[in-house]
């Protein structure tokens, strides 16, 4: 299926703890929408901090002003046309809706998962362990607040659902908003890297599908 050239641009702003699987569903999405002949961009948390947030720390602040700093490009990409698929941690409310309002087009997906479940399962670095232990002050979810969306168009339990499953529900909602046509799952298998998000990579360019 080919896209019209006037496409909308919108923004999917998946929102949720570290681990809980927001860059993997994003990496999903991002083929998905490229297999429709969209024009989409991928912007991660980790990522981003980088690059245009290069410096900042991890106090409030410096949380804020980086969510903001996607908000921007994000509003930017929309408002162009473009389908950005945002995946930062984004723990504060006031700071998630500042950007909806700027954005309008707006798609808020929170992914779920416990901290009981990424200490015990999505830890391969320890650092839910260490945080718990005291070892690493202000983590989100542990002695930091995350503030879980009230209303958000999109909730996505990967503690249940699969990846491939979360990734069909969040097509699934694209297409009753009418930002798609068709929420059937066009890219079976393998993807390769988009080179957008922190997730691994295979020695043949390909992502490491986590389990």
């Amino acid at each position: 299926m080919t896209h019209h050239p006037e496409q909308k641009g919108f923004t999917v702003w998946f929102t949720g703890l570290s681990g809980s699987g927001k860059s993997t569903i994003a990496e999903k999405l991002y083929h998905e929408l490229k297999a429709r002949g969209m024009k989409t961009e991928i912007l991660d948390g980790d990522v981003v901090r980088q690059n245009l947030s290069k410096g900042l720390g991890f106090s409030k602040e410096d949380r804020d002003t980086n969510i903001l700093r996607i908000g921007f490009v994000a509003e930017m990409l929309t408002r162009n046309g473009v389908a950005a698929i945002c995946c930062p941690i984004s723990p504060y409310k006031e700071t998630r809706d500042a950007v909806r309002a700027q954005i309008g087009d707006f798609v808020e997906v929170y992914v779920h998962a416990t901290i009981e479940e990424l200490a015990q399962h999505r830890d391969p670095k320890g650092l839910y362990k260490k945080a718990l232990a005291g070892e690493i002050p202000g983590f989100t979810g542990v002695d930091d607040p995350y503030e879980v969306p009230e209303r958000p168009e999109l909730v996505l339990d990967t503690m249940v659902e699969t990846p491939q499953e979360s990734l069909q529900n969040t097509l699934k909602r694209l297409q009753e908003l009418g930002y798609i046509e068709d929420a059937m799952v066009m890219v079976e298998g393998d993807r390769l890297h988009s080179g957008m998000t922190d997730l691994r990579v295979h020695e043949t360019g390909h992502v490491v599908e986590e389990h």
